[in-house]
């Protein structure tokens, strides 16, 4: 309503300037742009009916495939390339990570489960800083050749890690299905 004569992104500056004072004395902003209306709804619940801790920050992990290009909103960027590749495996070629013997493959490696073991360190040693800092949404991108097998199975792992921590995450699959 308030673009009228103007454009849409004009009449959403303008909501923001008469909403700044209300934003300013709320206890709970929660960033709607990238969440879906179920989350939204788990978000709302944890804070008034669970009263957990508010966390702002909303996590996304995502696979890709580096001959794809990196995702444009990744925020970190890891490259699991270092790790064996099932794709040259005849059984696990056309399978992906999210498939129990993709998964069994890649994380059956002891450099699997240190880099993990190493993400997860500096994530949460990092997460508490971008809170601090105000950060609303932080994209992790996990990236190998394809999108397709380590980079699944890794974001996976991360995913379920940062979920069981209790942090707001999401997890995507850039190009698992590209080559399917």
């Amino acid at each position: 309503p308030l673009s009228k004569g103007g454009s849409i992104a004009e009449g959403i500056q303008k909501e923001r300037a008469i909403l700044e004072q209300v934003k300013k004395r709320a206890d709970y902003i929660i960033d709607t742009s990238n969440i879906l209306t179920r989350e939204l709804k788990e978000k709302i619940n944890d804070i008034f009916v669970l009263h957990e801790a508010f966390d702002s920050l909303m996590i996304t992990v995502g696979s890709f495939g580096f001959k794809y290009g990196i995702p444009i909103d990744s925020d970190l960027v890891f490259d699991v390339r270092f790790l064996p590749n099932p794709f040259y495996i005849p059984e696990l070629k056309e399978l992906t990570g999210n498939d129990a013997p993709v998964n069994d493959y890649v994380m059956g490696f002891e450099e699997s489960r240190v880099f993990l073991n190493k993400l997860l360190d500096l994530l949460e040693f990092l997460i508490p800083k971008y809170i601090k800092e105000g950060k609303n949404s932080l994209v992790i991108s996990i990236g190998c050749t394809g999108g397709k097998h380590r980079s699944v199975t890794i974001a996976n792992q991360l995913y379920l890690a940062l979920k069981q921590k209790g942090h707001s995450v999401r997890l995507r699959h850039d190009d698992m299905e590209k080559e399917l």
